[in-house]
């Protein structure tokens, strides 16, 4: 079986600073890995990188996904791939309604992959069924693109697009910054409704408390541009025990 997700020796330079020392990381489908570590480890940069966001310039390695170069794609073109990211602080955008916003991105990455765009009536039922199953009130529809909504409610409007755009690989990119613990388990069981066979997950996070929400599979540890160590959900409690100093050494 081939991986989802192939990252291999991957470094990454901003501007003229090296931030990514030849990270390497294999997702398959069906799994949660977690990535944990310090601010300015790199976790944010990784995830940037994978969704193609601009800014960052790649000088070694290949990221691998479905057994393509990710890299040679354009940013909506990975989306229409099944590629994922939930950023850390959603934008708003005044002005736009939400429903024409995810009618308009879920009808160009059916187009991208040569299937039949949604009409008017089949999306708004595809809309309030996907809503209903996340218990996001029909209320939130019905305003701006994030103009207004709290912290949580952000971070659900992203769980509902990923719901309704129907990914191989999220990436969810410290979706616990700035919850209150009610909107975190909020966020979160909405994630877990989403976690399937076919769907693999990248949980970007800073501290161990997101992922008693969200389970992972596997953490790993990150500190200075690389991994330092990979285990099983146990090591994330570790850390929530002794903290990232021990790491920063071996990064060295």
């Amino acid at each position: 079986m081939s991986a989802l997700l192939e990252v291999r020796n991957l470094q990454v330079r901003v501007e003229e600073r090296e931030i990514l020392h030849g990270l390497s990381l294999t997702v398959n489908k069906g799994e949660v890995h977690a990535i944990m570590g310090p601010n300015g480890s790199g976790k944010s940069t990784l995830s940037h990188v994978i969704a193609g966001k601009p800014g960052y310039e790649v000088t070694g390695g290949e990221i691998l996904f479905k057994g393509e170069d990710l890299l040679e794609m354009d940013p909506d073109e990975r989306a229409a791939k099944g590629v994922f990211l939930a950023f850390q602080y959603p934008v708003e955008i005044p002005g736009v309604a939400t429903m024409t916003f995810l009618r308009t991105a879920l009808n160009a990455q059916r187009k991208a992959r040569g299937e039949s765009e949604y009409s008017t009536p089949d999306f708004l039922k595809k809309v309030r069924e996907v809503a209903a199953s996340l218990n996001i009130p029909q209320e939130m529809l019905r305003r701006g693109v994030n103009v207004g909504f709290s912290g949580g409610e952000k971070k659900r409007n992203e769980v509902l697009q990923m719901a309704l755009f129907e990914p191989s690989l999220c990436i969810l990119d410290e979706m616990d910054s700035g919850l209150d613990i009610d909107a975190l388990r909020i966020a979160a069981d909405g994630v877990n409704a989403l976690r399937s066979s076919e769907r693999a997950m990248v949980v970007i996070t800073h501290y161990q408390r997101l992922l008693n929400y969200i389970v992972p599979d596997f953490v790993h540890v990150m500190s200075k541009g690389r991994v330092v160590k990979s285990g099983g959900k146990e090591l994330a409690l570790e850390l929530e025990e002794s903290g990232y100093a021990q790491f920063e050494d071996q990064a060295a």
